[in-house]
């Protein structure tokens, strides 16, 4: 067979076919290029990544979306940082625009731009001339600069209630964004870099029992109160009825029981789920294991001690052929 021309990587790897056609083979170090095929691994994908992001797509929305609107303030905490910052700016600037040129308007109307420089004239506004001049006097005053050069005078009664009313958007403005960015910044989502699970899950005996055991530990000082860990098992099953269950979800004991699912991070732990009678994986063999799809999403959560912030990490672990050889003992 004619070899494929196809880039080598990881999502590739090399095979033959024998002349019998009795299966696929890895080529050796010594077979021609003509018996070369280029076969791709089959990727499997998953439902919560390895740094706790989850792998959801909501579709067929239809106008369920405006829902989103009505809870604005999560929508935009909800938001990445880069459309945090261009909202952000684009508020301000629309709404500094839009001052600056009701201002303008008022001593348009009132013809202090053409007679500003007149001495014995009262101007609504002194020393405005012209939109930019209107424009340093909004900021100077919404950002209580004062340089008193530019101020508002009391021959202007329209002024005054404009002047009133900009107060009051701006403060709702700055409440507003000022207090999104603040909720943004202070997430503990951060927090959670600095605890690490161990690479591998693995089957052993510990006590006499099969069990399934993962390392979990704290790299900062400062403790992690209240923490508590809980493990759930993702996997699809037809109930008895014919209904087909793509994401069952499953509850793994890790000690809720005994009170071990409590941690007391000043140490790396191992967290261990009994494989006894009421668990999920007693009745997998050692062959079903390497071929059963699943995945254990570990949920670590506590209070954290410097700010009382809740982070949370979810960590998936998914097994299959390649992560078997991982295990100590199976079943």
């Amino acid at each position: 067979m004619s070899a494929l021309r196809r880039k080598f990587g990881d999502d590739y790897q090399v095979v033959t076919t024998s002349s019998s056609g009795s299966g696929l083979q890895p080529q050796g170090p010594g077979q021609g290029p003509q018996q070369q095929q280029l076969v791709p691994k089959k990727k499997r994908q998953r439902f919560v990544d390895k740094n706790g992001r989850c792998n959801v797509q909501h579709g067929n929305l239809g106008s369920e979306t405006s829902r989103y609107l009505s809870d604005l303030f999560t929508t935009l905490v909800d938001l990445k940082w880069r459309w945090n910052l261009f909202i952000f700016i684009l508020t301000y600037t629309v709404a500094w625009l839009f001052m600056a040129s009701m201002w303008w308007v008022i001593a348009y109307t009132r013809g202090d731009l053409n007679k500003a420089h007149v001495g014995n004239y009262t101007p609504c506004v002194a020393n405005v001339y012209n939109f930019p001049s209107a424009f340093l006097f909004f900021i100077e005053t919404e950002a209580t600069i004062g340089y008193g050069y530019r101020y508002i005078t009391d021959k202007c009664p329209e002024g005054i209630i404009l002047f009133l009313f900009q107060s009051i958007l701006g403060s709702i403005v700055d409440a507003f964004l000022i207090g999104c960015m603040f909720i943004k910044m202070s997430q503990p989502k951060k927090r959670a870099e600095t605890l690490m699970f161990s690479e591998h899950a693995v089957i052993s005996m510990r006590d006499g029992k099969l069990t399934l055991m993962f390392r979990v530990g704290n790299l900062r000082n400062s403790h992690m109160v209240s923490a508590q860990i809980r493990c759930k098992l993702l996997k699809s099953r037809q109930t008895p009825e014919g209904e087909f269950l793509p994401l069952d979800q499953l509850e793994l004991d890790v000690g809720f029981s005994t009170g071990a699912d409590q941690l007391f991070l000043v140490s790396p732990l191992t967290i261990c789920h009994v494989i006894d009678a009421k668990s999920p994986f007693y009745d997998l063999s050692q062959r079903s294991m390497q071929t059963e799809q699943f995945e254990i999403v570990v949920i670590l959560e506590g209070i954290v001690e410097t700010t009382g912030e809740f982070p949370q990490l979810n960590l998936d672990q998914k097994f299959f052929k390649k992560k078997i050889s991982s295990f100590s003992a199976l079943l």
